[in-house]
């Protein structure tokens, strides 16, 4: 960047002050919320998180410096949001990875929940329904528990976790019945999420990584 296009000592200076008086709106609007969605929380912090940003850049852009934290808000990977200011309706959209790493663990613990069903004793012959297929064991698993108790108990049933993500995307109105079970993702629009949270081992890679900088630095 040349030095005609940085901003000025002053315009960094304002940037700062804009995110101090952004933190003391930000706390006096969570001191006096009146509920779990106060709006008034959510707007101050989208105000702060806005401040945060710009004086992130202005920072940088004028002495190659950058601030030691950052705010969640806005995904770099998602668009701005564009949904409706006050969604009717809401959908939850999960993935959940899972690695297969004890296929004999999985297939023991799926054949003892099928030989626990009270129509196992009018299978012919008492025939197993998992067997050796990773396939059934995994219907009879996800049939039998819900999605939090599998990601609770993963290791229990020789799983071991991968990524994960949680989004939150907003909707005009209910779907009707069975509209889109079909094609349940194909609608998941970006700019509807009104929020997501992620799980993975990569932020715990780098906040790792981050401690051992700290160490060499000292």
């Amino acid at each position: 960047m040349s030095d005609a296009a940085q901003p000025t000592a002053a315009e960094v200076r304002a940037a700062a002050e804009a995110v101090k008086a952004a933190l003391d709106r930000h706390l006096e609007a969570v001191e006096n919320r009146t509920g779990d969605d106060d709006p008034a929380v959510y707007d101050a912090f989208n105000a702060l998180a806005t401040a945060a940003e710009a004086y992130d850049e202005r920072l940088y852009d004028r002495y190659d410096e950058v601030t030691p934290f950052e705010i969640p808000g806005a995904d770099d990977s998602l668009p701005p949001y564009g949904g409706p200011e006050e969604p009717n309706a809401l959908s939850v959209l999960i993935r959940r990875d899972y690695a297969v790493v004890e296929s004999k663990r999985l297939l023991a613990q799926a054949q003892r929940i099928a030989d626990l069903d009270p129509d196992a004793q009018d299978r012919p012959g008492r025939a197993p329904v998992v067997g050796a297929s990773v396939h059934a064991a995994l219907g009879v698993l996800f049939g039998e528990f819900e999605p939090d108790e599998i990601a609770s108990r993963h290791r229990e049933f020789g799983l071991e976790e991968g990524d994960s993500t949680l989004w939150v995307c907003a909707a005009d109105d209910l779907p009707e019945p069975g509209e889109w079970l079909s094609t349940p993702f194909d609608q998941a629009d970006p700019e509807r999420v009104v929020c997501r949270f992620d799980v993975s081992a990569v932020f715990d890679e780098e906040e790792a990584a981050g401690y051992e900088d700290d160490g060499e630095a000292g």
